[in-house]
C-alpha cells in the first residue's frame, strides 16, 4: 500500500510492497516502449491491476519480455583484489556497461557469499532431523538456489544434501529456464531442484496444504508486487479506491476515485483500522499496508502452515520522484542511461516499478495471516503467538551468518556491509506457543 500527497494537498495511501538496492544508476534494460494505454482497455482497472500488467503481462510486461532485465555475472567479483570503494565502483560501472542489462541483485553481485549466508542461517535454525525442503519465490537467474545448494553440499552432513528438495516458484518462463541452466552447472543438484512456472500468490497452483516443515526465501520479491492506491481529499474525508482509466479523446491515462468496495482492500483496512486512525493523517499513512503482501503471505501461510521465512528487500528508496508515502521508484533505461518517471502511469512496459517496505508493518501482516493477531481490538486470538520474528539490517545479517571477509577490499571497505544500508532481512519461524 502506498500513501502519497500531491501538490493540491490530496492524501493518498498505497497498499505497499517491498525493497531493492541501487548501488549505481543502472537499472532498466533498453526496450522498445509500448504505450501504457495498451494496458488499460475501455473499462477502468484498479491500480494494482495496472501495475501487474505493466510488469508481468505476457505481451508487454517489463519482466515477461526481458530475461536480460536481471543480470548474471560471468564470474564472481574478487573483492580482496580491489583497492577500495573507488576501485569497486569503477569495476561495477564497467560490468554494467559491458553487460548492458537492467540491474544486478545483491545475491548476484556478492555471489556466492550472499547465498552462503542465507544457507548458513537455514542450517543453524532448521530441524535437520527431517528432510530439508526449500521454496524460493521469484528465483531470478538461479544464483541464489545454486549458491545455497553448493553450500549445503559442501558444509552440511551428506544426508542433509542427499535428501533435500529445492523448489523455485517463478512467474517468468524465460527466468525459469535460466534457473534450470544455472543450477544444472552442478549435475548432482538437478535431482533435488525443480522450477514451477506459476504465480506464487495464486493459491490454486500450490495444491493441497503441506504440513511438512519447510523454508520460503523471497529476495527482492515484495518490492515488485502490485500495489493498490487509496485516496482521501483531506484528513476528514473518507478513503477512496483509485482506479486507472483511459481518456479516449486524449489517449492518455488518468486516475478515477471510487468509494471503497474491493474486498481485498477492505480486508486490509480491517487489519490496520484506517477509519479509527483517520484523525491523525500521519498515523494513518504510517499504517498503510500492502494488499498484495498480505495476499501472498495469506496464501503461503494457508498452504505451508509450518514454513520458516527469509525475506530481504528495500526498507527505503532515495530520490523517488513519484509523490507520496510508500511511493514506488519507476525507472527506465534508454540509450545506455537511466531515468526515473514522476508517475507510475508513465510505465510503458519498459520501466521497472518497485516499492520500499516498512518491515514492522510486514511483521504485523504476517502475524495476522498466521492466525495470531485479529483485526478488531475487542477480539482476541484463541491461540498464542504463532511466529517468532526478527528484523536485521543486511550488514547485521551477513556479519552473523555470512563471511564478511570475502567481500572486503584491501583498504577495509566492504560494499556488502557499507553500501546496502537501505535493505533489511526479515526472518520468521513458527513457534510451539499455541496456548
Amino acid at each position: 500500500m502506498m500513501a502519497s500527497h500531491n501538490l493540491a494537498s490530496k492524501g493518498f495511501a498505497f497498499l505497499y510492497h517491498m525493497p531493492r538496492v541501487k548501488p549505481v544508476d543502472h537499472w532498466v534494460y533498453p526496450f522498445r516502449a509500448l504505450f501504457s494505454t495498451h494496458i488499460v482497455g475501455d473499462e477502468p482497472i484498479l491500480v494494482r491491476d495496472f501495475i501487474h500488467s505493466a510488469l508481468y503481462d505476457p505481451k508487454h510486461g517489463y519482466f515477461s519480455q526481458r530475461s536480460r532485465s536481471v543480470g548474471v555475472l560471468e564470474r564472481s567479483i574478487k573483492f580482496n583484489q580491489l583497492e577500495g570503494r573507488q576501485a569497486y565502483m569503477k569495476h561495477l560501472d564497467k560490468i554494467y556497461k559491458d553487460s548492458d542489462i537492467s540491474w544486478f541483485t545483491p545475491v548476484e553481485l556478492f555471489k556466492p557469499w550472499y547465498a552462503h549466508g542465507i544457507a548458513e542461517s537455514i542450517l543453524r535454525t532448521a530441524n535437520l532431523s527431517v528432510p530439508l525442503k526449500i521454496y524460493e519465490i521469484g528465483g531470478g537467474s538461479g544464483t541464489c538456489a545454486k549458491g545455497i545448494m553448493d553450500y549445503i553440499m559442501l558444509n552440511a552432513p551428506p544426508r542433509i544434501y542427499n535428501n533435500m528438495t529445492y523448489i523455485s516458484v517463478e512467474i517468468s518462463p524465460s527466468l525459469a529456464e535460466k534457473q534450470r541452466d544455472t543450477v544444472g552447472e552442478v549435475r548432482s543438484h538437478l535431482s533435488k531442484f525443480r522450477v514451477e512456472c506459476r504465480d506464487a500468490a495464486d493459491k490454486s497452483g500450490w495444491g493441497e496444504v503441506e504440513q511438512q516443515q519447510c523454508w520460503v526465501i523471497m529476495l527482492e520479491v515484495l518490492d515488485n508486487l502490485p500495489h493498490d492506491l487509496i485516496y482521501a481529499k483531506d484528513q476528514v474525508s473518507p478513503w477512496m479506491e483509485v482506479w486507472v482509466e483511459k481518456q479516449k479523446e486524449r489517449g492518455t491515462l488518468k486516475e478515477l476515485y471510487k468509494p471503497l468496495q474491493d474486498s481485498l482492500i477492505k480486508r486490509c483496512f480491517e487489519i490496520v483500522d484506517f477509519d479509527n486512525s483517520q484523525k491523525t493523517q500521519n498515523r494513518v499513512i504510517s499504517k498503510a499496508q500492502s494488499v498484495w503482501s498480505k495476499k501472498l503471505l495469506e496464501v503461503l501461510h494457508g498452504v505451508l502452515p509450518k514454513m520458516s521465512l527469509i525475506a530481504s528487500d528495500f526498507s527505503y528508496l532515495p530520490d523517488v520522484k513519484v509523490p507520496g508515502e510508500r511511493a514506488p521508484l519507476v525507472s527506465t533505461k534508454k540509450d545506455g542511461s537511466s531515468s526515473d518517471y514522476s508517475s507510475y502511469l508513465d510505465a510503458k512496459g519498459d520501466a521497472d516499478i518497485f516499492f520500499p517496505t516498512d518491515f514492522l508493518l510486514l511483521e504485523n501482516i504476517e502475524h495476522y495471516c498466521s492466525g495470531w493477531q485479529r483485526p478488531n481490538k475487542g477480539e482476541s486470538s484463541k491461540q498464542g503467538k504463532k511466529r517468532r520474528t526478527i528484523i536485521l539490517d543486511t550488514s547485521s545479517f551477513m556479519e552473523e551468518f555470512g563471511l564478511p571477509s570475502k567481500t572486503r577490499t584491501k583498504d577495509g571497505y566492504n560494499p556488502l556491509l557499507d553500501d546496502f544500508k537501505n535493505t533489511k532481512f526479515y526472518l520468521s519461524v513458527p513457534t510451539h506457543n499455541t496456548k
